[in-house]
């Protein structure tokens, strides 16, 4: 795999990104040439043909991603996969007809280019994806990962590595001094620890990860420095966990590995820089949003009893707790009988309206104004009430570290987890974080928002 924007990114996927980009740019390309009533070239050179084609692309590659055709790559149904590329290209059509709206002449492409173009477009890019899907993976090969251990986290690593051939990662193996039938469904035990060089000669594996819940006596330290230095990929389990998840496992997590880690941590240098940004863009959304926030002000006073806005305690960086700020979308005094407690799948509590403004995540609005106070960042772990902090800090090893930095709007937990309300939710939120909070950077926030306008758009998580 590959790491772009400090994010480990299958490789069958980065291809898959191009070969559409360079497709859909054909397409529009040939579409050019088959409508124009002038020379082609004038067009492309002097009229910024080949810009106006990128904006083309860019805006129906968008659509794909929208539509999960980059995270998910397999083919379920033809017929859906068409109709996809569809609705991706029909964002294409409205984009031009918004530029023709507001009279952009230099950026929009001419009507009977857009549609040739566009017909060519829906009938390539379905066909080169089921090309590509059933044939070109397998022809491309997979790296061969032999296990020494089988503990639950290499166990995890194979299913989702199994159910996710695009990853190309294929598990042929693993050794344990266990007897016995295989703990990992569909890999086969090939022996003792101490046959690894043997198991290596036969196997030819290209990788191999370490998982073994006990090491003292037991690891082949002798065999594994050899074979490291013939060539062979050696790395510790929780390493393949965190690039095959972009998690971090808590359940192997040491203290010494926090100590001594020279990743694991925030850059002081890159917060300084995050809140700078954050801070311009939170005052730009301000000044977009407040037609936005009045009218939903207006709403909320209108169609129930109750302040607007709504104030709640949470706990930020370092500890120190702040006043969160929201637009009210539960009934007036909602915790007055059961006390504090999460939110759930249809609850109760929730007021039509606030049902709504949950769903688009409108709610979050006056956050913004806690991140011009500086309590808050757009992207980083979102911030708990402190009665939970207190039961989770008691109950989840290294919760704390993750208020090692600004709570944010918008983080890397929210757009890879569900919204859940138990122990386990809490736990692979965590994971989440202290993967962000090791990877902060501009580029990782970048996606982080980006990926959020999607969530948003499509309602998911909300609750």
């Amino acid at each position: 795999m590959i790491r772009i924007f400090r994010v480990f990114v299958p490789e069958s996927v980065l291809v898959l990104l191009i070969a559409d980009a360079i497709l859909l740019y054909a397409s529009f390309l040939v579409g050019t040439f088959l409508t124009m009533d002038v020379d082609p070239q004038v067009f492309l050179r002097y009229d910024n043909g080949w810009a106006r084609i990128a904006i083309l692309v860019l805006c129906v590659m968008g659509g794909l991603y929208f539509h999960d055709l980059y995270t998910n790559i397999r083919i379920d149904s033809k017929t859906l996969l068409v109709q996809q590329a569809g609705v991706s290209l029909g964002a294409a059509f409205f984009l031009q007809a918004l530029l023709v709206y507001l009279a952009l002449q230099e950026l929009f492409v001419p009507t009977w280019t857009m549609i040739a173009g566009s017909s060519l477009a829906l009938v390539a890019l379905p066909c080169w994806r089921i090309v590509y899907t059933r044939a070109a993976l397998q022809a491309a090969g997979s790296a061969r990962v032999l296990f020494l251990g089988a503990s639950p986290l290499v166990q995890e690593i194979c299913r989702h590595w199994q159910e996710h051939p695009e990853k190309g990662l294929v598990p042929i193996g693993y050794l344990d001094d266990l007897e016995g039938e295989s703990l990992i469904p569909g890999v086969p035990l090939t022996g003792p620890l101490s046959c690894l060089k043997t198991a290596v000669e036969r196997l030819q594996p290209d990788r191999i990860v370490v998982g073994l819940l006990d090491r003292r006596n037991r690891l082949p330290v002798g065999q594994l420095l050899e074979l490291r230095l013939s060539g062979i990929q050696i790395e510790d389990a929780a390493s393949t966990y965190e690039s095959t998840f972009c998690r971090i496992s808590s359940r192997d997590l040491r203290p010494a590995q926090l100590i001594f880690s020279a990743e694991l941590g925030p850059d002081p240098k890159r917060v300084t820089f995050q809140s700078a940004y954050s801070f311009a863009i939170a005052a730009i959304a301000i000044a977009a949003s407040v037609p936005l926030m009045i009218l939903i002000a207006i709403l909320i006073k209108l169609t129930s009893r109750g302040p607007v806005l709504f104030r709640q305690k949470r706990v930020g960086r370092n500890g120190v707790p702040f006043t969160l700020y929201k637009f009210r979308s539960m009934v007036e005094h909602a915790e007055r009988t059961s006390g504090p407690v999460w939110a759930t799948k249809d609850d109760p509590r929730i007021t039509p309206l606030g049902w709504w403004i949950r769903k688009l995540r409108l709610d979050e609005l006056p956050q913004l104004f806690n991140v011009l106070k500086g309590e808050m960042s757009i992207v980083g772990p979102r911030p708990e009430r402190p009665e939970f902090v207190r039961e989770l800090e008691k109950r989840i090893p290294f919760y704390m570290q993750r208020l090692c930095v600004k709570p944010g709007i918008t983080g890397w937990a929210q757009i890879n987890h569900k919204y859940g309300d138990t122990i386990e939710d809490a736990i692979a939120k965590l994971e989440y974080d202290l993967y962000y909070i090791k990877n902060l950077a501009p580029a990782l926030d970048c996606l982080i928002m980006f990926h959020t306008a999607k969530v948003m758009l499509l309602s998911r998580g909300a609750q």
